[in-house]
């Protein structure tokens, strides 16, 4: 007789669709490769108790089986979803084009109504919170929309007006972004990646407990990339909880605590980026190094490698030029998970 526990599952390939049968037991994680296009991807049979998959500690989100549906749709642009962000940390949601990802954000942040499942903020059912929720909670949206025949000063002052809590004055907000110089200047003679970075100052107008950002560093220089990273890292050793919506893999490698893949409105993987990289990345260090005038490489497995011989006399002996783990990058990782690329 086979086992009782095991569960069956029909899924389809991302790819070329053909229909794959699955085998396995409640919460384990199948790989999967298709048989037609070869195409690889990972399924994970659900736990037979819903569980939230999130680090200790107090939760500022908490979702439970997320489920939504547009008007005239036959397919969930959500499905069943669970995920929790603790205070303090930054929770990276990546996934390609009509993954879901805007509509879940959309959902936790009260602008669509009609959704099944559970969504707590602050410890409170969404469905309880009134206005006064935005008073706790910032957002900055990907596309900025600002008042454009108004200057930055006087868009901050006039989004600040709407709350009832107390605002961070409106200069601090421009000193903090680098745009205190320009603050009597119309939005409309803005650059691009200065319209991004008062989109993103207004979010913090009310220092909010919850911070909803969707690639906000799209259309910055590198100086002001950087600026933004550091901002956002900041936050969240003030104990923010942050949920970062970006198809920028390094911000996401570089700031985020755990990271969400979505794809198809369901959450294929959530875990740590150093984590992903470490199980899905090969075990060997490359080091190239200059002999005799030419480039050399050569990779050596990291078990025992302080007893490599070979490793330690090119390392004595040889003009080292760069030496590296052989990690695999998280778009290595969502492609090898999701059978998808990021779009």
């Amino acid at each position: 007789m086979g086992d009782t526990n095991t569960l069956t599952k029909k899924v389809a390939c991302p790819n070329c669709k053909t229909v794959i049968t699955v085998h396995g037991t409640a919460g384990e994680t199948i790989e999967i490769t298709c048989p037609k296009c070869k195409t690889k991807g990972i399924f994970a049979f659900p736990e037979e108790k819903p569980v939230i998959i999130s680090t200790t500690g107090p939760f500022s989100i908490e979702v439970n089986n997320l489920e939504f549906t547009y008007p005239k749709s036959n397919k969930k642009a959500v499905n069943s979803i669970s995920f929790g962000i603790k205070k303090g940390e930054i929770f990276g949601f990546l996934g390609p084009n009509g993954a879901g990802k805007t509509t879940t954000q959309k959902v936790i942040i009260g602008l669509l109504r009609g959704y099944g499942g559970n969504v707590e903020i602050l410890g409170k059912n969404l469905q309880n919170w009134k206005t006064d929720l935005y008073n706790r909670i910032g957002v900055g949206f990907e596309l900025p929309n600002h008042y454009q025949k108004l200057t930055a000063l006087e868009n901050l002052e006039l989004f600040a007006s709407f709350y009832r809590v107390k605002t961070t004055p409106s200069m601090e907000l421009l000193e903090m972004i680098e745009l205190e110089k320009d603050a009597n200047d119309r939005v409309a003679t803005f650059s691009k990646g200065m319209k991004s970075k008062l989109n993103f100052a207004r979010s913090l107008i009310n220092d909010p407990e919850v911070l909803f950002l969707d690639e906000p560093t799209t259309g910055l220089d590198p100086v002001s990339r950087r600026l933004i990273k550091d901002i956002i890292l900041q936050k969240r050793k003030e104990g923010k909880a942050i949920f970062l919506t970006t198809h920028n893999m390094n911000d996401a490698d570089e700031l985020c605590d755990r990271v969400g893949f979505i794809v198809d409105g369901k959450l294929i993987l959530i875990e740590s980026p150093r984590e992903l990289k470490i199980r899905h990345g090969i075990k060997k260090v490359k080091i190239e190094y200059l002999k005799d005038g030419e480039l050399e490489r050569k990779e050596f497995d990291l078990k025992n490698l302080a007893d490599n011989n070979n490793f330690l006399n090119i390392l004595r002996e040889q003009d080292v030029q760069t030496i590296h783990t052989a990690e695999a990058t998280l778009d290595e990782i969502f492609i090898k998970a999701t059978g998808r690329q990021l779009k």
